[in-house]
C-alpha cells in the first residue's frame, strides 16, 4: 500500500471542497482551484477529510494513488496558505523592478526583460536583488519562477545570474596562469 496515498487529507476551516466524480473543486481564502483526476482513483469526502482509494495493486494504479493524494493536498494547502518561491539576483548592475503588473529585469542585455504577471500569481520585488513569486497553484508558481530564472541562469565561474534562494551554485575554477609553454 502506498504510504503517501493511504494518508487522509485534512480539510482546514475556511476551505470548501466540492466533489463531482473524479472532478474536484477547492475554494479557500487564496482563491479557487479545480482539477480532474484519473477515473480509476476513487476520491471520497469523509467528514473533515478526503480519502483516495485505488481499485487494485496494478503498477499504474499504485503510481496514481500517491500522485492523486499529493495533488489534492497541494490544492488544499494552496487555497488556504499559498505557495511562494524566492529568487535572488547576483551581479553588478543586475536588478529587478515592478511596473504595474509587469516584472522588469535588467540583466546585462541591451534591452530590459519584461515578464507579465499571469492570472493567479503575484510577483513581489522587496528589493532590487530579490523576487518573490506567490500563488495558490504550486505547479504554476514553480513554472513562473523557473521562467524568471531562465532569463539569466547563474553561471559557474562568478555565480552571476538569477538563482533560487538557498540554491548552491557549483563553482568552477578559472584559467590558471600557465602562459608561454
Amino acid at each position: 500500500m502506498s504510504r503517501v496515498g493511504k494518508m487522509p487529507v485534512e480539510i482546514p476551516a475556511g476551505v470548501e471542497v466540492k466533489l463531482n466524480g473524479s472532478d474536484l473543486t477547492v475554494k479557500g481564502p487564496n482563491g479557487t482551484l479545480s482539477a480532474s483526476f484519473h477515473q480509476n482513483m476513487s476520491i471520497e469526502k469523509e467528514g473533515n477529510t478526503i480519502v483516495v482509494k485505488r481499485p487494485n495493486d496494478e503498477k499504474e494504479n499504485r503510481a496514481l494513488h500517491g500522485l492523486t493524494r499529493a495533488l489534492i493536498n497541494n490544492m488544499i494547502i494552496g487555497v488556504s496558505k499559498g505557495f511562494e518561491k524566492n529568487l535572488e539576483i547576483v551581479g553588478v548592475g543586475f536588478r529587478a523592478a515592478k511596473q504595474g503588473k509587469k516584472l522588469v529585469l535588467t540583466l546585462g542585455y541591451s534591452h530590459p526583460v519584461e515578464i507579465e504577471e499571469p492570472k493567479g500569481i503575484t510577483i513581489e520585488v522587496p528589493s532590487q536583488d530579490k523576487i518573490i513569486v506567490k500563488g495558490a497553484d504550486k505547479q504554476l508558481v514553480g513554472e513562473i519562477a523557473a521562467q524568471i530564472r531562465k532569463k539569466r541562469p547563474p553561471e559557474p565561474y562568478k555565480g552571476k545570474g538569477i538563482k533560487y534562494a538557498g540554491e548552491n551554485i557549483i563553482r568552477k575554477e578559472g584559467k590558471t596562469g600557465a602562459k608561454g609553454k
